[in-house]
């Protein structure tokens, strides 16, 4: 994520879901800056790697929000990027709870219906 040249970059990602806002970012390498929403889906293989490395490499790279969900709690930890350029304290939500994404307010997330069994 950044600026450089294909040949300078050291940190390659592979979020599980990512939103970009702005298409002038995308080419067919990927997403060439941060995008504005990261969304990761925590396993036990990758907890410390999504809590502690990616968090802190989005967090620098300007992610706004990033969103790590923990499946078999049926939570969402959101981290969002406040105006000093760090996330801060992450806001949990719960299945039973209602989610306002932050880069899309209009858009409203029913957790229940996220973590519903099919």
């Amino acid at each position: 994520m950044g600026a450089e040249d294909d040949s300078s970059i050291i940190n390659v990602v592979q979020p599980d879901i990512v939103v970009v806002c702005n298409k002038s970012k995308l080419d067919e390498h990927g997403c060439n800056g941060a995008p504005d929403l990261v969304i990761e889906i925590l396993s036990p293989g990758t907890a410390k790697m999504d809590l502690v490395y990616k968090l802190n490499l989005y967090e620098k790279a300007g992610v706004m929000e990033y969103w790590v969900v923990h499946p078999t709690d049926h939570t969402i930890m959101v981290f969002k990027l406040a105006e000093d350029g760090r996330y801060g304290r992450y806001e949990l939500y719960e299945q039973s709870e209602r989610l306002t994404v932050g880069i899309l307010p209009e858009l409203i997330l029913d957790l229940n219906e996220i973590f519903a069994e099919s």
